[in-house]
């Protein structure tokens, strides 16, 4: 290797790297295992030391849901000829381009728009290109996010438009978790090139969708939303009440929580040229063939990508998670839309169900807000322990309590944000609030 790359030391390799950030001498390593028995016996070993929620009762939300994965979402994507599916340029083609354009075509028709992506790495990074995309779009610089957006998704979203694009936060209303509309007007102007929210918010409370998007277009600024698609069997899909680009996360769609993983991200746009010119990533698109009948399948405006443009690219989109387009697609098919609309009425009847057997606890509140919400919810304890405290007491019992938040929210110390999904049972919820109420008193 050292003669083909025309050099003598290896040292050559690492030059551009400071001498003070080398690392010299043997890393401390145990000794290696002697064989594969004993590397499946040591993992097993560390994997034993965790709980997962297979095994506790589970109300942990915030962006990784427990929902039911259909054992034909896990015998598709793990066949050989979509178990590598990488958005990259492939050798060869057993249907993959077919299954993903099925994906999208799909995703279309639950947001209601005509264009999606091919997957990115989570809905995260879906959201920093979609308000991306919106600067480019409008030619301005600045975006308003909603204060009540998931907080490491806002974290993201800042990261990566620190290179020239500004966020400026609208604070959300203490009282019903949504937007502060009033304080959202304030902040638009003529700079403004979009209003980024998440709906259901971070909180599960469900967006003044048209209102917020009425008042970025009286500004000429872009409405861009998240949305979780497992809501799209009850709710509205964000097209419908002027979402101009819209964005989420993949992962209820048929992916277990794999300790924070399965993730993909989808970007979606109306069929205009001025949107669809400004995707980064790959989009999928159908063509007749030569034979009547038949139809090929591949790229669409492939030079507009980074992957072809490179270091001139708008946008440098990264790893794509084509394999998870693949599986939502399955669940999608597998579902229909009758299947998503009896899905979301179960979800809004165990959430608004749990809201009401909580909020009959002494020094419970559930729902903290007032607005109505999606599968999740804000509850407040007005006790003497925190959220963190009662959510320690609450695996004694094994259960995995909602997720506090007094790391994001300071002032929200005794507030914990609350799952509820088609896994539950009345008998689930009626044991949490029998031990809440046990541990409360």
């Amino acid at each position: 290797m050292l003669e083909e790359l025309g050099i003598k030391d290896v040292e050559e390799l690492y030059q551009d790297i400071p001498e003070s950030l080398r690392f010299r001498g043997l890393l401390d390593l145990p000794a290696s295992l002697p064989s594969e028995s004993a590397l499946r016996r040591h993992m097993d070993e560390l994997l034993a030391k965790n709980t997962h929620c297979g095994q506790f009762l589970n109300f942990l939300g915030a962006g990784c849901y427990q929902h039911y994965v259909p054992s034909v979402c896990d015998e598709i994507n793990g066949r050989s000829e979509f178990l590598t599916a990488y958005a990259g340029l492939p050798y060869e083609d057993h249907g993959r381009w077919q299954a993903i354009w099925e994906y999208t075509s799909m995703m279309g028709e639950l947001l209601n728009m005509d264009v999606v992506n091919v997957p990115t790495t989570d809905g995260c990074q879906a959201a920093a290109t979609a308000i991306l995309m919106s600067a480019r779009i409008t030619g301005r610089k600045r975006v308003l996010v909603a204060g009540n957006t998931h907080p490491d998704k806002l974290s993201h979203m800042q990261c990566y438009c620190r290179q020239g694009t500004s966020i400026d936060i609208v604070p959300f209303d203490r009282r019903s978790g949504q937007i502060d509309l009033n304080k959202l007007e304030r902040l638009l102007s003529s700079e403004i090139a979009a209003v980024y929210f998440d709906n259901p918010s971070y909180f599960g409370a469900i967006e003044s969708g048209k209102a917020i998007a009425d008042l970025a277009h009286r500004h000429g600024a872009l409405c861009v939303t998240c949305v979780d698609p497992i809501s799209l069997g009850v709710l509205a899909p964000p097209a419908d009440y002027g979402a101009d680009i819209v964005c989420g996360d993949l992962q209820t769609l048929g992916m277990h929580m794999q300790y924070g993983g399965g993730h993909g991200g989808f970007v979606a746009t109306h069929d205009d040229e001025r949107f669809v010119q400004e995707f980064p990533s790959r989009l999928y698109g159908i063509a007749p063939t030569r034979v009547e009948g038949e139809y090929g399948f591949g790229d669409v405006a492939f030079e507009r990508t980074s992957l072809a443009q490179r270091e001139n690219g708008k946008e440098f989109v990264g790893t794509a998670a084509a394999i998870w387009g693949i599986t939502a697609g399955v669940y999608l098919a597998l579902m229909g839309p009758v299947g998503m609309k009896e899905l979301g009425e179960s979800i809004l009847y165990r959430s608004r169900y749990a809201a009401r057997e909580l909020s009959k606890i002494p020094g419970v509140r559930a729902p903290l807000h007032e607005a109505p919400f999606f599968k999740e919810f804000v509850v407040e304890f007005e006790s003497d322990q925190t959220a963190q405290e009662i959510n320690q007491t609450l695996v004694r019992y094994g259960i995995f309590g909602g997720k506090a938040l007094y790391r994001e929210f300071p002032d929200m110390p005794h507030c914990a944000l609350y799952c509820f999904t088609e896994l539950h049972s009345k008998q689930d919820i009626d044991r949490l609030a029998a031990v809440l109420r046990e541990v409360l008193t």
